[in-house]
């Protein structure tokens, strides 16, 4: 059974279709990318699988249960979590703040306990900090713990915000564009760091990416896209070289 499954989902603002009938399965354990043009609807899929935007037509499974209609604020806790193309963090918070913040999701206790700082709450908070510092180590990101993220460049904070993400304990993570705004030695490391969720932590991966470099050297499947519609999908170098996917890039 795949762990995430689109069955010809679609979405129309308007007159416009920006997803038309689009169905992919991705399976655990899978890297997955999701390529095409400027406008070709991959951030769309990505909001529609995580239910910022209801379909318009088609379903959404995952882990074997149909999420089409799950509310918006339940899908962390379903085991999905996500990045954006910008940074969604919160800027006057330190590094480890916000990655507490991604661990709001496995909260068990309530206000009068947290009020009174009882003994659940405190195994609570040390489980939630084990988490982040193993994020932390993970990812490198050691010396910026205490740091303001206003503070710090772009490249960090896309990183923070992959690892917030992490502190979710996903069963699988939506990275949108992780690689924009990164240096060539910080993509680099980006690989080394995706197959480390994938392997070390059995996280499955799709990501929305520009970057066929990078595409090539992390992804197990591609799936490309153009004008909201599904082109092909397979291994790096076949979708690279697919005669529809060089037109849609370049053009007749």
């Amino acid at each position: 059974m795949s762990l995430l499954r689109a069955e010809e989902i679609s979405v129309h603002f308007g007159g416009v279709k920006a997803v038309q009938q689009v169905s992919f399965a991705v399976e655990e354990g899978e890297v997955f990318s999701i390529v095409g043009p400027n406008g070709a609807g991959k951030t769309t899929i990505f909001n529609l699988i995580s239910r910022i935007y209801d379909v318009s037509g088609g379903r959404v499974w995952f882990n074997g249960r149909d999420i089409t209609t799950v509310p918006t604020h339940k899908i962390a806790q379903l085991g999905i979590a996500r990045t954006f193309q910008n940074t969604e963090l919160f800027e006057q918070e330190t590094v480890l703040n916000n990655m507490l913040i991604g661990c709001h999701t496995h909260r068990r206790t309530n206000l009068f306990s947290e009020l009174l700082f009882l003994p659940g709450v405190r195994k609570q908070e040390l489980q939630f900090r084990r988490r982040v510092e193993d994020v932390i180590d993970l990812l490198d990101l050691q010396s910026y713990r205490e740091q303001v993220i206003a503070n710090l460049p772009y490249g960090v904070r896309k990183m923070v915000e992959i690892a917030r993400a992490l502190c979710l304990a996903p069963k699988l993570l939506l990275l949108d564009e992780p690689s924009s705004g990164l240096n060539p030695e910080e993509t680099e490391d980006l690989v080394f760091w995706l197959e480390d969720i994938n392997q070390e932590l059995g996280i499955t991966v799709i990501m929305v990416e520009h970057d066929m470099n990078l595409v090539s050297q992390a992804s197990d499947r591609v799936m490309a896209v153009a004008d909201g519609q599904l082109i092909t999908i397979g291994a790096p170098q076949a979708v690279q070289a697919h005669p529809e996917v060089l037109r849609a890039y370049l053009g007749d």
